[in-house]
């Protein structure tokens, strides 16, 4: 590590991502990451790396299908519909066990939608990210040091468990610029080696095969239920989350990204006036944090889910509480961004042991709903 520069999340995340020895990217622009092109673009060539600016998102993440079987650390990037199209690229990196980070900085929907900040890509990431059965690990970074700092994890976690990797960013951290401390550079022969690659092979052993199709069902099966072990270690092993004054909290909040920077601030006020509430922040959202979850239903009697959506994690949370406790929610969807004060009175409700699920639509905080 070296000293403090300031840079756009966009930026440190592309920064990062070539120190960590991620010298290939494949992308098409859409806004708001489209910094993350442009700065691999004027980055990567100097340093014998490669940029393509693909002529369709569909096409990008093949690439990135491509280079990763070549046993290359790569990325590509885009925003919401974006992430849609490469849908099915993604679904076929899973079926080739293939490792390569996919960088979501979200933007509104569903469609075109708008450019403002959003979290509606939630379900997309943990759910759905490609059809059949598969994962990919989910991270969430709420500073412009973890747009970093997160980076260079999901590409080594990406390597590790030969599974692709997302960073689920949104406008509002891809556009800030906050100070951030950039990873020293790994060289490329210090990366970990890829036996399995597919990169020629000279004579010196057995071919190497990246496989997606399988004719036979029991084949299918058997590789399925191999790849669901690999999860269940993920799951158990590399749930990530910060909790803040959550240890005599009677109500945690939970919120990740650009919404827990907000429900920090509301948190403090509720403190401020001696409530004893906690914030729980998901840095991974796949593997979801169910382990901290659970350890907090030991104390705490409330939950409530802050995001920018009409409620996406909010199923999560309720899954890991298990009935044990009420889960209410609260957000903004479409770009708007809920103030702490509107965090702040969903608090006060929650905390007096009101269970809601709240849009700004549908009812004003405070006026008897």
């Amino acid at each position: 590590m070296g000293e403090k520069v300031l840079m756009k999340g966009n930026e440190a995340l592309a920064e990062a991502a070539i120190r960590a020895g991620c010298h290939m990217y494949y992308g098409y622009p859409i806004t708001p990451q489209s910094e993350v092109a442009a700065y691999m673009s004027a980055h990567l060539p100097p340093i014998g790396g490669t940029f393509i600016q693909a002529e369709s998102e569909i096409a990008a993440v093949n690439m990135l299908y491509g280079a990763s079987a070549a046993g290359a650390r790569a990325m590509t990037a885009s925003s919401s519909p974006g992430i849609s199209l490469k849908g099915e690229g993604i679904s076929y990196m899973l079926a080739g066990d293939l490792p390569g980070l996919i960088v979501n900085i979200n933007r509104c929907g569903p469609g075109l939608g708008g450019i403002q900040p959003a979290q509606g890509d939630y379900w997309m990431a943990t759910r759905a990210t490609g059809h059949g059965d598969g994962h990919v690990f989910v991270f969430a970074p709420y500073t412009v040091q973890e747009m970093a700092d997160l980076t260079r994890k999901a590409l080594e976690m990406s390597d590790q468990y030969r599974i692709p990797a997302m960073i689920l960013a949104d406008g509002l951290l891809g556009q800030m610029m906050e100070p951030v401390e950039l990873p020293e550079h790994i060289a490329l022969e210090d990366l970990p080696p890829k036996p399995w690659a597919v990169t020629g092979m000279r004579g010196k052993r057995e071919k190497n095969i990246v496989n997606t199709l399988y004719l036979q069902a029991q084949a299918l099966e058997d590789k399925i239920l191999e790849r669901k072990e690999r999860y269940a270690l993920i799951k158990e092993s590399e749930q990530m989350a910060q909790l803040e004054q959550t240890e005599d909290a009677q109500l945690i909040v939970v919120a990740y990204g650009a919404s827990a920077r907000i429900a920090r601030s509301a948190v403090n006020m509720a403190r401020a006036e001696g409530l004893k509430v906690g914030l729980m922040r998901p840095i991974t959202l796949w593997p979801f944090i169910t382990k901290a979850i659970d350890e907090a239903c030991a104390t705490a009697s409330a939950f409530l889910t802050v995001e920018l959506n009409t409620g996406q994690m909010v199923d999560d949370v309720k899954l890991a509480v298990a009935g044990r406790h009420p889960v209410s929610f609260f957000g903004h969807a479409g770009g708007v961004i809920p103030t702490p004060d509107e965090v702040f009175n969903a608090i006060k409700k929650a905390y007096a042991g009101e269970q809601f699920h709240i849009l700004p639509y549908q009812s004003k905080l405070g006026e008897g709903d």
